[in-house]
């Protein structure tokens, strides 16, 4: 959203999709998500992402054989950085009191994710990537309210089974309508 400050409070949706929506994850099986090896190495990252910025933290999530969904908590000010002695309005920004932004979070999960893959394709015998393991961005949605969270929630849990359905399924045979929480 353009001049949205996407470091402050608020929980953000979250779906990141691999490369030309290859199933490099796993499968879903009678609607249940089954990773594979590589599934369960971008959960583990996902899961890092607090010990990484302490001021986020990740609510639902599914790891799905092409994307995944996410929620992404920004919960406040990094405790441990000062703003900087001398430091006024307009002043340069490092170390000022904020915490990460949404784009600096999902960077590094991908980052690391793409690193990780890549070591496993050489030293474990992954599928090798067509190109990169994740697309260009992501999409993201800032939710308003607790009900709204709540469904967001909601169809992250079952988004295995809808995955016949799913606009990130290449396979799917319908399509939902949008999104509930819009």
């Amino acid at each position: 959203m353009r001049g949205y400050d996407y470091a402050r409070v608020a929980a953000y949706f979250v779906t990141v999709c691999v490369h030309e929506k290859e199933h490099l994850l796993g499968e879903v099986v009678e609607g249940e998500i089954v990773l594979n090896e590589a599934g369960r190495m971008v959960e583990a990252w996902w899961r890092a992402i607090p010990r990484r910025y302490a001021t986020v933290q990740v609510d639902s999530f599914v790891v799905m054989p092409n994307h995944i969904h996410g929620i992404i908590r920004i919960v406040g000010a990094d405790p441990r950085v000062r703003p900087s002695k001398g430091a006024h309005i307009g002043a340069d920004k490092q170390g000022a009191h904020i915490g990460a932004p949404l784009h600096r979070v999902v960077r590094w999960f991908k980052t690391m994710t793409t690193n990780d893959y890549l070591r496993c394709v050489h030293k474990l015998g992954w599928p090798p990537l067509s190109g990169k393991l994740w697309q260009r961005n992501y999409y993201e949605h800032i939710s308003r309210n607790q009900r709204e969270l709540n469904v967001i929630r909601e169809y992250i849990a079952t988004n295995p089974v809808r995955w016949d359905m799913d606009p990130e399924n290449p396979t799917a045979k319908i399509f939902p309508p949008e999104a509930p929480w819009l």
